[in-house]
């Protein structure tokens, strides 16, 4: 018996398998949908929202909706720009996010995003809020300030490292990124071999000593737009 499925994205046919989400079938297509929580070789959380997309004209987040036969995908219209584009916004005004002098610009998957969609500046308010940093481990910092909430440190560190390194705590905008010791970094069991230590997709979680190491014209996305390495339509 197949367990191959059929379905359309953006008037494409697109197979796929069984029990795939609609990201992973459309990479595998060539077909881009931005993320930000998202991340191969980790659980789908379904946190950001910025891969929404319209199935069957209802909103679904790509990373955790799987395909189903005959399903009708919209993912590139200009009514889920504006939706990815008020994330992008919401996200920038509600940290400190200072691209010129943050150490992960050109690599920052959240910078990247701005760019590909067209944002210049946030059209929001900016909330300015106050947030820890944690620079007393050896090898490796946490700037709160960055932080986007995406859990991918979380889930690499429980999944990927067999650790727990970190975790959230609070509610709504008290919450935050929290580690697995009374008060700091340093007495965790984190070290710089951990899968957690390199998917943060903004400047949150970033190895000491090794900041602006790369120069500006070979970064990351100096030259092609984020998603690139996947497009082929």
């Amino acid at each position: 018996m197949s367990t191959t499925i059929t379905f359309i994205i953006d008037e494409v046919e697109v197979k796929a398998q069984k029990g795939q989400t609609i990201l992973e079938a459309a990479d595998e297509a060539g077909i881009y949908i931005p993320r930000l929580c998202a991340m191969k070789d980790l659980t789908p959380f379904g946190s950001c929202r910025v891969c929404t997309v319209l199935v069957n004209g209802r909103p679904q987040a790509a990373c955790t909706q799987p395909v189903a036969p005959g399903i009708v995908v919209e993912n590139n219209t200009e009514k889920l720009l504006n939706i990815r584009k008020n994330i992008i916004e919401m996200l920038f005004v509600e940290g400190n996010h200072f691209c010129m002098f943050c150490e992960k610009s050109g690599n920052c998957e959240l910078q990247a995003l701005a760019y590909r969609l067209g944002i210049d500046a946030p059209a929001f308010p900016y909330q300015f809020p106050k947030r820890e940093i944690d620079a007393t481990h050896r090898d490796i910092f946490i700037d709160r300030n960055r932080c986007i909430l995406c859990a991918r440190c979380v889930r690499a560190s429980r999944d990927l490292d067999g650790k727990n390194v970190f975790q959230f705590i609070g509610r709504g905008p008290e919450k935050r990124i929290a580690v697995n010791a009374q008060i700091k970094l340093s007495d965790t069991d984190i070290n710089l071999t951990d899968k957690a230590v390199d998917v943060c997709p903004v400047g949150a979680i970033l190895r000491k000593r090794v900041g602006y190491k790369v120069p500006v014209g070979q970064r990351l996305y100096d030259h092609k737009p984020i998603g690139s390495e996947i497009e082929t339509r």
